[in-house]
């Protein structure tokens, strides 16, 4: 697996932002087509075309990150977003931290792109 990490530069309030990162009806806006919650909100299973992938929320904090590692992965992998402000201009970007296998590293950071496309859309940014 490798990991990578992608900086998105975002027109957005931090808290709009992360709103948009860690609410359910906010994250189907941008991110998938429907999510199921459980464990009283710790686990998210997230559908895409009908086939759902359980995520674990791993850490988070408010208006700054939250992590998830998928629930089939037998691994230490994870996927992180995290909101970075620049301390001179205020300017925000979404990090995001992800892995892929090797052969696929280029695949994955085209659907981050368009994923994050959708949620520049959805923002208004």
């Amino acid at each position: 697996m490798t990991k990578f990490e992608l900086e998105y530069p975002i027109k957005s309030s931090v808290k709009v932002l992360f709103d948009a990162l860690t609410d359910s009806s906010k994250l189907t806006e941008w991110f998938c087509d429907e999510i199921n919650i459980h464990e009283n909100g710790k686990k998210l299973e997230f559908i895409w075309d009908g086939a759902g992938q359980i995520a674990e929320i791993i850490d988070q904090r408010d208006n700054k990150f939250i992590k998830f590692h998928w629930v089939d992965e037998d691994d230490d992998t994870f996927f992180e977003l995290r909101i970075q402000i620049d301390d001179i201009t205020n300017d925000v970007a979404l990090m995001i931290t992800d892995f892929a296998e090797d052969d696929e590293v280029e695949e994955a950071k085209m659907l981050w792109d368009n994923q994050i496309r959708d949620l520049f859309i959805s923002l208004g940014a």
